[in-house]
C-alpha cells in the first residue's frame, strides 16, 4: 500500500451537483487512513495561486446535499503552459501534497495527466452534467441536471396547454445530446433534436400538424445547445431559435423559444448523484493507496471502475471524430478495438433512445 501524508482535492470546469458529495467522500476516506486533505480553491488556478484550505471531518459536514462546489471552480489557461505547470508543482512541494484527486470533465483530466507526468500522482473523478465522457456510462451531476430539466419542462407545458402553444426548449450538453434526448422522452416531447443524430425538420413539422389536427393543444420540442445551423449570411448560429420561428411559420401555432441555460447546473443533487459521487470519491482514494495514478474513475454496467486517463481521452476524441494524427500510435490493435467497442456501445445507446423518442410520441 502506497504511503501518503497529505493529498489535495480540487474541482475544475463546469460545476455539477454531486461534486460536494465527492469532496466529502474523498476527505473522509483519506482521513480514515490517517491522510491529511487539502482543499484547492478554484480548481487548477488555486494551485498556481496557493489557495489551499485544510479539509476536516467537520468542514465537509452537511455538504453532501448541496449543489455547486464548496471548493469553487475555474478554467485556468495559465495551467496549460509549462510555466504555469511549474507553479503548480512548486505549490505541491511547498505544501507537501503527495497526490491530487481532480473532479471534473475532460479538460480536468488533461490537467490530471500533466500533473502525473510531472511527478504528482493524480486520479480523476467524473463530474459533469453533460455525461459527455465517452468511456463512462455515467458522470456525476447528470441525473440532477435531467431532473431539473424535467421539472422546468413540466411547468412550461402547463402554460403551453393553457394557451395552445409550442415551446422549443434548449438545454445544455455541449456536443453531447443526452440531456436533451432523455428529458425529451421523459416529458413526451413532440420532437427531439441532438447533435449525434440527423434531424428531419419536415417530419417534425408534419408530426406537430398531425397532433394539432388530433386535438393536441400544448406541445414541447427539446433541442440540445450543441445543434447549429447556418443563417442567410453564412454564419453558424444556434438552431433552437431558428427552429422555433420555422415551426410557427409553417404551422401557424404560436411558438416560443426557451433557453434553460445554467439553471440546469444548480440545485441539490439527487440520490443517484450523491451515491455515485460517494462511491467514485472513495474509489479514487483507494486507487491512490494501491499506488496507482493517471486514472479516471468510471461507472461501467453499474460498477465503479477505472481507466487510464489518456486512454479515456483518446476514446472520447475517437467517438467525437476529433482524433489527431498520432493519437493512436501508442496503442496496439487490441486497445484500439477496445476504444472502438466503447464508441459503438455509446452510439447504439443513443440510436436506441432516439428511436424511442419518436416511437412513443
Amino acid at each position: 500500500m502506497a504511503k501518503f501524508r497529505r493529498i489535495g482535492v480540487l474541482t475544475s470546469g463546469g460545476d455539477a451537483p454531486g461534486m460536494n458529495a465527492a469532496i466529502r467522500a474523498i476527505t473522509r476516506k483519506a482521513l480514515e487512513q490517517n491522510i491529511e486533505v487539502m482543499g484547492i480553491l478554484g480548481g487548477y488556478s488555486g494551485l498556481l495561486q496557493e489557495k489551499l484550505v485544510p479539509l476536516t471531518t467537520g468542514s465537509v459536514s452537511n455538504i453532501i446535499q448541496l449543489g455547486g462546489t464548496k471548493l469553487y471552480s475555474d478554467r485556468c489557461i495559465e495551467f496549460q503552459t509549462e510555466a504555469g505547470m511549474q507553479k503548480a508543482i512548486n505549490t505541491c512541494k511547498k505544501y507537501e501534497i503527495d497526490a491530487i484527486v481532480a473532479i471534473g470533465g475532460d479538460g480536468t483530466f488533461r490537467g490530471a495527466t500533466d500533473l502525473t507526468l510531472h511527478g504528482i500522482p493524480t486520479i480523476g473523478v467524473t463530474g459533469t452534467i453533460d455525461n459527455d465522457v465517452t468511456a463512462t456510462d455515467y458522470t456525476v451531476g447528470f441525473d440532477t441536471a435531467m431532473n431539473t430539466v424535467v421539472e422546468a419542462v413540466d411547468r412550461l407545458r402547463d402554460t403551453c396547454e393553457s394557451h395552445a402553444r409550442i415551446n422549443v426548449i434548449e438545454v445544455m450538453g455541449r456536443d453531447c445530446g443526452q440531456i436533451a434526448l432523455m428529458t425529451g422522452i421523459a416529458t413526451g416531447a413532440r420532437a427531439v433534436c441532438i447533435p449525434e443524430m440527423p434531424f428531419d425538420e419536415d417530419l417534425a413539422i408534419k408530426n406537430i400538424k398531425r397532433a394539432r389536427a388530433n386535438g393536441k393543444r400544448g406541445m414541447v420540442v427539446i433541442i440540445s445547445e450543441g445543434v447549429f445551423t447556418t443563417d442567410a449570411n453564412g454564419n453558424r448560429v444556434p438552431y433552437g431559435e431558428v427552429l422555433a420561428e420555422r415551426i410557427e411559420e409553417r404551422t401557424g401555432i404560436a411558438t416560443r423559444f426557451v433557453r434553460l441555460a445554467h439553471v440546469i447546473r444548480g440545485g441539490n443533487p439527487t440520490l443517484r448523484d450523491r451515491l455515485t459521487a460517494t462511491r467514485m470519491g472513495a474509489k479514487a482514494v483507494e486507487l491512490l493507496l494501491e499506488g496507482k495514478s493517471n486514472l479516471v474513475v468510471l461507472e461501467e454496467d453499474g460498477k465503479i471502475t477505472s481507466m487510464d486517463i489518456v486512454f479515456a481521452l483518446t476514446t472520447d476524441r475517437m467517438y467525437k471524430n476529433k482524433l489527431k494524427d498520432g493519437d493512436l500510435d501508442r496503442y496496439n490493435e487490441d486497445e484500439i478495438k477496445q476504444m472502438k467497442a466503447i464508441c459503438v456501445k455509446r452510439r447504439a445507446e443513443i440510436e436506441e433512445l432516439y428511436k424511442l423518442a419518436y416511437d412513443c410520441q
